[in-house]
């Protein structure tokens, strides 16, 4: 009986090239999904996008799988994945043209303060998640956006239109060495004076 539990743990149902096979398969066609799926479906899931991630999971198992369940084909599948995107991500790294033009470029939503309703649409951005993410970045409102921008990633990106508060103390004590200074000099000058 322990004999046939291991031979069905590790007996290969499908050939060890085929396996890999499906697995680079499946690994370019879900690159090439997400891809034209957009950058939403990255990072920005509501309850539908994240249903679908999860039951196409599973619905790829199979094709990567195929009849064979033993752990040594779930091993081969899941080295295989590991191996491709590990090759893929070195490649891209040394391939920024290529690198761009699969993973895409990030796209403005908001520019001078106004939000780009038809880029919005395009990327499926509804105005409350666009506020939420800003409300996450500890934006109050719009009106204190310069710009926002929807990286190849999927996080929206923000950029105030005032300056930090940091930035803000900086010039405040700057302008406040500078009256001190000036004030140094006048009463230097007028102390040379009367000794004169």
């Amino acid at each position: 009986m322990h004999a046939a539990m291991w031979s069905d743990m590790f007996h290969l149902g499908l050939p060890i090239l085929e396996k890999i096979i499906r697995s680079i398969v499946v690994y370019a066609f879900l690159i090439i999904g997400l891809r034209l799926a957009g950058k939403r479906e990255l990072a920005q899931l509501n309850p539908f996008d994240l249903v679908v991630l999860l039951t196409l999971s599973n619905t790829v198992q199979n094709a990567i799988i195929g009849d064979d369940n033993s752990v040594t084909g779930g091993l081969i599948g899941a080295a295989t994945l590991l191996f491709v995107n590990y090759v893929f991500v070195r490649f891209l790294y040394s391939h920024r043209k290529i690198d761009e033009a699969i993973e895409g470029r990030s796209d403005l939503l908001i520019q001078n303060g106004k939000v780009l309703m038809d880029q919005c649409k395009k990327e499926l951005i509804t105005m409350a998640e666009l506020e939420a993410a800003a409300h996450r970045q500890g934006f109050g409102s719009f009106s204190e956006v310069e710009s926002a921008k929807i990286e190849p990633g999927g996080t929206i990106s923000f950029v105030a239109k005032k300056p930090s508060p940091d930035e803000q103390r900086q010039k405040e004590l700057l302008e406040r060495l500078d009256r001190v200074s000036a004030e140094l000099t006048q009463l230097r000058l007028a102390q040379q004076r009367p000794s004169a």
